[in-house]
């Protein structure tokens, strides 16, 4: 899978353009505040519908404009070209598979990608809402029943904290919610400790062959449930359901849902210890790329498919060891990537240069 072409109209200081793209490497040049971040925020766009740098939406709108639209045409794992687009109007986004308007929930995982930013260390040093808000996209763009069960879970969860706000927990209407929330909160419990386990392990040997092959790293799912790693979906709800009732008096008390995987967390663990408290730097760099070059391998292992990679100022980002080491990975996959870089990576691909906004593409 990759991406042919992009278009977009009004995306931050770009000058609007159409770009026929590289089926492999897509090198982004330009000095720094030029425009070249922004350009593979609206690769990211096209294929989310969301920012990786922020979630204000205005913030992507040109100066003076109250309208977004991006267009792209892909090439599927069938060889078939197939097109996305995203009209984002007022606050409001409406999405296009194939030129049909379609919901958010078709959309997502049609063109899978995965981002390397150097804010992605807030994945290890941010607060678990941080990682679950990542992890729950990236086991979405891999399966689809598990977004179905975030995007149900999410409605009973808000309705489930407007009653016991309401003091309506006796209520038989409740009771139905309730069970609702345990069912649709143990199917994500499932998910999330499946796909961590076998992220996991990749995790571990990508770590050791791009960085360190004498460290260990682990990944583990730290359920609200506590271990759940053997627990089968009966003896799952039965513990969710007994925590329910034993919570129920304080949950009144507080007004929302103290329980629920909505409370769960996910920690990186470097030989034995805490990355977020005892790794360095440079490790916690090596851990975020090891994670998303894992993502590439599972995404292949669940979907039968590569996604497009995006990495932001790779140069300033790595030394030179590791900057080499990776792109020495990328040369070797068939994956099409994205890099921004003020400096020339001395590899071979489609050269795009970002000047004050204008993408001017070396041919």
């Amino acid at each position: 899978m990759y991406l042919s072409q992009i278009n977009f109209n009004n995306f931050r200081c770009l000058n609007d353009k159409r770009i026929e793209l590289d089926r492999y490497f897509n090198l982004i040049y330009g000095k720094n505040g030029q425009g070249k971040t922004s350009l593979i925020e609206a690769v990211h766009f096209l294929a989310t519908g969301k920012s990786f740098r922020t979630k204000k939406i205005k913030e992507m709108l040109k100066y003076n404009t109250n309208r977004i639209i991006v267009f792209g045409k892909y090439i599927d794992k069938n060889g078939d070209e197939n097109s996305l687009a995203i009209d984002l109007n007022e606050d409001k986004k409406t999405f296009y598979i194939n030129r049909n308007k379609d919901k958010y929930i078709e959309y997502v995982g049609k063109l899978n990608i995965i981002s390397f930013i150097p804010e992605d260390i807030e994945i290890i040093m941010g607060n678990p809402g941080v990682r679950r808000g990542f992890f729950n996209y990236e086991i979405s763009q891999a399966r689809r029943d598990y977004l179905e069960a975030i995007v149900n879970f999410e409605k009973i969860l808000r309705i489930r904290n407007k009653m016991i706000k309401a003091k309506e927990t006796g209520e038989e209407i409740y009771k139905i919610y309730n069970e609702r929330f345990i069912e649709e909160g143990v199917k994500i419990i499932i998910h999330r400790r499946e796909f961590i386990k076998k992220l996991s392990i990749l995790l571990n040997l990508n770590y050791r062959k791009l960085f360190d092959e004498k460290s260990e790293l682990k990944l583990k799912y730290d359920c609200f449930l506590g271990e759940v790693e053997k627990k089968t979906k009966e003896e799952l709800t039965e513990i969710f359901e007994r925590l329910c009732k034993r919570k129920v008096e304080r949950e009144k008390l507080q007004g929302y849902s103290l329980i629920g995987p909505q409370k769960d967390d996910f920690v990186f663990e470097l030989n034995g210890k805490n990355a977020k408290s005892f790794s360095s730097q440079g490790e916690k760099k090596s851990i975020i790329f090891s994670l998303k070059v894992s993502e590439i391998d599972i995404l292949l292992k669940e979907k039968n498919e590569y996604p497009i990679f995006l990495m932001d100022d790779i140069a300033s980002y790595f030394d030179e060891i590791r900057k080499n080491s990776i792109l020495e990975y990328f040369r070797n996959k068939k994956i099409q990537c994205f890099m921004t870089s003020t400096e020339d990576l001395k590899i071979s691909g489609k050269k795009i240069i970002v000047d004050g906004g204008d993408v001017i593409l070396d041919e």
